[in-house]
């Protein structure tokens, strides 16, 4: 099967605290966003590579690769308002990238700023999801859980029940396009929540506690301390 990956690089900055969007922000001699498109290069050479960025930091983008000297090919889109439209712009331009005689194929949907996704995790995901077309990275609770009940009161649950979710979460190409079709809805929080309301069973692989997703200054200077000890 053909493989693809959609990066969806929406951020603003704004936890961050910073002018730059998060995705754009040097880590060590580049930004977050050029270690997490190499990283799926590392994995597969012949990986199809669509970034989805708001139109207005295109132009910067485009800038940050000719500071850098990023040659790695990728296929730029457009962002839309809310990540579920994002990433549907990212599937139509699959579609384009596939043709009209279109083989089957995978397609990965990820953060761009997890950029400690490493080969092995994406080999489980992929290799997953070509048998069971619907797969999601998770790892196991450390800490506890207290639910809060809607009188204010709150109870203790099991956290052997809960799982964190990460991404790449991957699917076969044409069932997450047609998914993608119904209607946006609030409780699409992930590409999961959108297979499942089309009525896919979602299969859960082993994710890694790497696979941290950067969205504060703190994350931002662990993940540096990470790479100088590589």
């Amino acid at each position: 099967m053909k493989k693809f990956a959609v990066i969806v690089a929406g951020g603003s900055g704004k936890r961050m605290a910073t002018q730059v969007p998060k995705q754009f922000l040097p880590l060590q001699d580049k930004p977050i966003l050029m270690h997490t498109l190499e990283a799926f290069h590392a994995y597969d050479a012949h990986l199809q590579l669509v970034l989805v960025l708001p139109e207005a930091q295109v132009d910067y983008w485009l800038e940050l690769c000719e500071t850098h000297q990023f040659a790695l090919p990728h296929t730029i889109t457009f962002g839309g308002k809310e990540r579920y439209d994002s990433v549907k712009n990212g599937l139509l331009m699959v579609q384009q990238l596939r043709g009209p005689q279109a083989e089957k194929a995978l397609v990965a949907v990820h953060d761009a700023v997890r950029p400690f996704v490493d080969a092995a995790l994406l080999e489980r995901c992929y290799a997953k999801a070509a048998e069971t077309g619907a797969v999601v990275p998770t790892i196991p609770m450390v800490d506890s859980l207290r639910r809060v009940l809607p009188d204010g009161s709150n109870q203790a649950e099991d956290r052997a029940a809960f799982c964190h979710v990460q991404t790449p979460q991957v699917f076969d190409a044409d069932a997450l396009w047609a998914a993608y079709r119904l209607p946006y809805q609030e409780s699409f929080t992930d590409d999961a929540s959108v297979m499942e309301a089309a009525g896919a069973s979602i299969t859960l692989v082993e994710g890694s506690r790497h696979n941290t997703k950067i969205t504060t200054q703190e994350d931002l200077d662990l993940a540096t301390f990470r790479l100088s000890q590589r």
